[in-house]
């Protein structure tokens, strides 16, 4: 049987030729990851037609030969990016693909040094992200555990959240409970925002107090053998006003209008328009000021986007989160966030937390 890795590569290859390109240079560390299972953090691998090397140096190289198979694993013995040139002058590839967004000026300006005579560097991006959009059966058992491990802890901080708590605490606890329950960390620094700060879509912990009578907004994320997970759920503190009330029914009538518009073949920003079309039912579209969602997987943001105006359309194997809201300077916001699986027909929602209005 074929190791993921080498089916990737071998996938990867097959769009060089598409593209025209002799070899690819990686320098993004979830891509190699997702290529070759080489799990350091300092690297460039370099797939061609002529098969695939990995530049690394002396703390990695043991852990790279131990890690992967079929690739060449090179120890990098002046600069990462002098070695990496060297390797393509090696090879006399004559049309070398690179990604702009992932390689510095001064990188690119040492590795096309060192390769000089190589051959024309061609800006190619998102060759490998866009393998990554699909997920396999395997990633998508680390992400549906991911998504349970996110929502457990989640139920569990609610336990905490009360007047008087400052919200670094609730923050450092989601941490701490992620990796109690066998995460590798947090997707992102975890959003705990109460009152008024809850309308700021990407606050972050303070030593402010949880009030009574305010809403609290918790979002967070668990990385689990390699794959993250994002939830969002919104709490109030106390009794919810009608006009609260209010908001968050529009929040989460919109999230179940854009997760009903999801199936292989819908244009991305067609879900985020179903979203919005609820939200200006309730004449608050003008407080969603962010995308409807985005992918995710190795990395919490990746591809596809889910914003005004996308035109790429949805694929089974997607997994995004879908995450409307409403925002109201001086007064909070509301949030309610899921990931969801992109199925053959429809779709599957992987993050299980009630999304009721939770009054505490």
């Amino acid at each position: 049987m074929k190791s993921p890795f080498s089916e990737r590569c071998r996938k990867l290859k097959k769009q060089l030729e598409a593209s025209e390109l002799d070899a690819l240079l990686v320098t993004k560390r979830s891509n190699w990851y997702y290529l070759t299972g080489f799990t350091g953090d300092a690297g460039a691998l370099v797939v061609s037609r002529k098969g695939i090397t990995l530049i690394t140096d002396g703390r990695f190289t043991v852990q790279a030969k131990a890690e992967t198979a079929g690739i060449r694993v090179l120890l990098q013995r002046k600069g990462l990016y002098e070695d990496t040139g060297e390797v393509l002058k090696r090879q006399a590839v004559k049309r070398i693909g690179f990604d702009p967004q992932q390689l510095s000026v001064a990188q690119w300006n040492t590795v096309r040094k060192a390769s000089r005579g190589a051959g024309a560097w061609v800006a190619s991006s998102g060759l490998v992200e866009t393998l990554r959009m699909r997920k396999e059966s395997a990633e998508l058992t680390a992400m549906r555990k991911a998504a349970l491990l996110a929502g457990q802890v989640l139920e569990g901080v609610l336990k905490l959240l009360k007047p008087g708590v400052r919200e670094t605490e609730i923050g450092a606890e989601i941490e701490y409970q992620m990796r109690k329950q066998g995460a590798a960390g947090v997707s992102f620094e975890s959003i705990v925002a109460s009152g008024p700060r809850s309308a700021l879509p990407h606050a972050h912990p303070t030593a402010k107090r949880v009030r009574k009578n305010e809403l609290v907004v918790l979002d967070l994320g668990a990385i689990l053998h390699h794959y993250c997970s994002d939830i969002t759920r919104t709490i109030y503190v106390g009794r919810t006003p009608p006009r609260i009330r209010n908001w968050y029914q529009a929040v989460k009538e919109a999230q179940q209008a854009a997760i009903a518009a999801i199936r292989p073949g819908v244009m991305c920003g067609d879900v985020d328009a179903a979203a919005r079309q609820v939200l200006a039912g309730y004449g608050l579209d003008q407080y969603f000021v962010h995308s409807t969602g985005h992918g995710l997987g190795l990395e919490v943001h990746e591809e596809p986007r889910l914003a005004r105006g996308q035109k790429r359309k949805l694929e089974a194997g997607n997994v995004i989160t879908i995450e409307p809201g409403v925002y109201v300077a001086g007064v909070g916001g509301i949030r309610i966030e899921d990931d969801v699986l992109v199925t053959a027909t429809s779709s599957e929602v992987l993050t299980r937390v009630t999304r009721d209005l939770i009054e505490l």
